[in-house]
């Protein structure tokens, strides 16, 4: 039996036979970059191949209302489950459990990447090993309408909400010390946003009111970034061409400095990383043109380009993350994204460098 005729076979439920789960297991020691990420070795293997089966059987019709909605095959989305986001579900309850508190997990990825599908995944997983999951997002920490307008009048280049400088630090700082905090017995106010108030320029909402969490899980596209040297930006790639181009990226990232803080709960980050990062801009494209051909208003080609272009301004994903990946030691993994947004190769970060 192949290897995903004996997924299809766990779709119904059924138990594996001894060869059947050896059969998974050679396939999963044929990608080693897979294997030192999720710890799967020779003699580990089988016991970690039939948990997952196990787990496979109990979540797959939980799940499925929430991966249909993806444009993927289904095939290609059970070898999904079975080769990235239960493995990684398992491996996060694993490092629950060897912390005395909850477990703040970092996701870095920018629009496409497959942010908010993970999350959903991993938390309705999660749900199933008898974990409580929470998801906070960087947008949830933005600074209301009223503040925003306040920086724009003071920075006219603060066009968007987005960049470092549009958010409340401070408030996202006492959220996770409260998240993060076991002894923590009151209620937790996570803040909420609504992009669609304000004609689209958004604003906060009423928080929602929680108990404590055994794993939050804090997304965001800089998520985690430090400022980068000076230098990178006398030969910056484009859209950053002009002088007041560089300025403005140069300001982005002193403003880095002030996240810094916000970063420091965080236990680890994985890294969302697209194959070519443009395809961030063909993703919002077809994204627009979805909205459009569903009769909401969406923006043209040249107003996405203008609006990618101003994030990659302000923070370049070829100087930024590349640094973030040689630098950092917040990243434990990287996940390759693919132009279908489906995720690819997996690695530890240090098998990277």
């Amino acid at each position: 039996m192949s290897y995903l005729q004996i997924l299809n076979k766990l779709t119904q439920k059924k138990l594996l036979s001894s060869l059947e789960l050896e059969v998974l297991l050679q396939e999963e020691l044929t990608n080693i970059n897979q294997c030192q990420a999720f710890k799967i070795t020779q003699s580990n293997g089988l016991g970690k191949i039939n948990n997952r089966a196990k787990l496979f059987r109990e979540t797959h019709k939980e799940l499925e209302k929430t991966y249909q909605k993806l444009e993927l095959e289904r095939n290609d989305i059970l070898s999904i489950l079975w080769r990235f986001w239960l493995p990684l579900s398992i491996q996060l309850a694993e490092k629950r459990n060897k912390l005395e508190r909850p477990l703040i997990q970092g996701i870095l990825g920018g629009q496409g990447t497959g942010k908010t599908t993970l999350s959903t995944i991993i938390r309705l997983i999660l749900k199933q090993l008898g974990y409580t999951t929470i998801d906070i997002s960087l947008d949830d920490l933005y600074k209301t309408y009223a503040e925003r307008q306040k920086l724009k009048a003071i920075d006219p280049r603060l066009i968007w909400r987005g960049p470092p400088g549009t958010h409340d630090i401070e408030l996202g700082i006492k959220v996770l010390n409260q998240l993060r905090d076991p002894h923590n017995s009151q209620p937790i106010s996570i803040p909420r946003f609504d992009k669609s108030l304000w004609n689209g320029q958004g604003d906060r909402i009423e928080p929602e009111i929680i108990k404590q969490a055994d794993i939050i899980l804090f997304e965001g596209w800089f998520l985690g970034v430090s400022p980068i040297d000076e230098t990178n930006f006398n030969n910056s790639p484009d859209p950053i061409k002009t002088e007041e181009d560089r300025q403005f990226a140069k300001d982005i990232n002193q403003k880095l400095k002030d996240y810094l803080p916000l970063w420091k709960p965080l236990d680890s980050l994985m890294v969302l990383y697209p194959l070519d990062y443009h395809f961030s801009k063909e993703w919002r494209k077809e994204a627009e043109q979805q909205m459009i051909a569903s009769g909401k208003t969406g923006m043209s080609e040249q107003e996405i380009d203008e609006f990618v272009d101003y994030f990659w301004k302000s923070l370049h994903p070829e100087l930024f993350i590349t640094s973030l990946l040689q630098n950092s030691k917040l990243v434990d993994l990287v996940i390759e994204i693919n132009s279908d947004h489906s995720p690819g190769n997996v690695y530890k970060r240090s098998f990277i460098l």
